[in-house]
């Protein structure tokens, strides 16, 4: 893509009392007559994680055949639309997480680590999870080194060093704040919510001179970028209001599926938001926490997630997990889709962005480490996508971590207990 016009900095915003609005990708950010690639607005690599509890029942999650164009399984069917950007990796091993004393206890923290927290001797990079060792590399350039959202509180997935954890952030109305009124505090910025319904409104004479600085093409990308921003403002204050009218409920199965999908799907929308207007090009996201007495009810299941997962080999038991685990992917596929229809240049943030999504638990009843579900989404670092990956027997997770950040272009040569990376056919 050329342009021959006087071009804005990839980092224009739209400002207006405090409130401070970053932009997508405009055509008119790209320097006369120079290709995209050879610009400081060119798209870069952005590397994520989306994290679950209680493993993946095996047979509903392992496809028949390997290689090109596999047969998507029953969980994985939801992803089928956006099969040229999914790659599946089976036989994937991590034993740092297999101290399971207490049970549950290190899950979570073992699985972007790849090493128990209290067995490996700490070195210079132990303990420090791989998006925290990407954060330090390609993240210091964005305003948010990297973000961390959760479904469900409690918990972490990020780790600085040894026990360091980086909290997850699972109130949208913070992250939303966080990311489009910076410079104030918290009570400032909902005083001007409450007065004008919208932060948006104080960036509207801004958008009206940059407007009249744009073509019409991009006139019309920040008006639906705007749109958009302008939805999830609304979505989140509905999803407060309704968590505030609540108060503080009892520690029990909490059974309001709309709310949390809801919830879990305007996280995802804060990511998106985050990658297309270049906020961090690091995000993590764990949908849902371990132990989770979560209950399901949109898809017929009323058990607590976590006593449901010690299933015993029953098939019943078996069927429900199943019934959720392709809830979360369900998520997973709307948030993929919406990557894919955010347009960069020629391309969409799908072909730049490396998002792992995956368990560190295999068969949940036996709390075990391996046959992890392992996922990766997107064409980020030329990844070729649409291939079942059928890797070694007990393949260390960490070839997997490391092969991604790699192809984030983070200089990382080790990492856990990784014995090489990964290549596709």
């Amino acid at each position: 893509m050329f342009l021959t016009k006087k071009h804005l900095s990839r980092r224009t915003v739209l400002k207006g009392a405090g409130v401070s609005i970053a932009l997508p990708l405009l055509d008119a950010m790209i320097p006369a007559h120079t290709a995209l690639a050879n610009t400081a607005a060119a798209p870069q690599s952005r590397l994520g994680f989306v994290y679950i509890p209680h493993g993946a029942v095996e047979k509903f999650w392992v496809p028949k055949n390997t290689g090109k164009d596999f047969e998507f399984s029953r969980i994985l069917k939801p992803l089928e639309e956006v099969r040229d950007y999914v790659t599946l990796i089976t036989n994937i091993r991590n034993k740092s997480g297999e101290r399971q004393n207490p049970p549950h206890g290190i899950t979570e923290q073992a699985w972007l680590t790849c090493q128990d927290p209290q067995m490996n001797p700490w070195g210079p990079q132990a303990g420090i999870s791989i998006d925290q060792m990407a954060a330090k590399q390609i993240g210091q350039d964005t305003p948010i080194a990297s973000l961390e959202l959760c479904g469900e509180p409690g918990g972490a997935t990020s780790y600085r060093g040894p026990n360091q954890s980086l909290p997850l952030e699972g109130n949208p109305r913070k992250v939303f704040y966080g990311m489009f009124g910076p410079g104030d505090s918290n009570a400032d910025r909902l005083a001007r919510l409450q007065a004008t319904g919208s932060l948006l409104d104080y960036a509207m004479e801004a958008s009206k001179s940059l407007n009249r600085q744009l073509g019409a093409a991009d006139r019309a990308l920040v008006s639906d970028y705007l749109e958009s921003v302008r939805e999830v403002e609304g979505r989140v204050s509905k999803l407060m209001a309704k968590a505030d009218s609540l108060g503080n409920l009892p520690d029990a199965p909490v059974g309001t599926p709309d709310d949390f999908t809801e919830l879990v799907d305007v996280q995802f929308e804060m990511i998106a938001l985050a990658f297309q207007t270049g906020q961090t090009r690091i995000a993590t996201m764990r949908m849902i926490k371990e132990a989770s007495m979560r209950t399901f009810p949109s898809v017929n299941v009323d058990e607590a997630f976590h006593p449901l997962s010690h299933h015993g080999e029953d098939a019943d038991k078996q069927e429900k997990l199943a019934r959720v685990q392709t809830y979360q992917i369900d998520r997973l596929a709307g948030f993929a889709k919406r990557l894919a229809a955010i347009k960069e240049g020629e391309r969409n943030i799908l072909d730049t962005t490396i998002f792992m999504y995956g368990s560190n638990l295999g068969n949940s009843d036996l709390h075990n480490c391996s046959q992890l579900p392992v996922l990766l989404l997107g064409k980020g670092g030329n990844l070729k996508g649409n291939q079942h990956i059928s890797a070694p027997a007990d393949t260390p997770l960490a070839n997997v971590l490391l092969t991604v950040a790699q192809r984030a272009n983070v200089n990382l040569e080790k990492f856990g207990d990784a014995t090489g990376t990964f290549s596709e056919a």
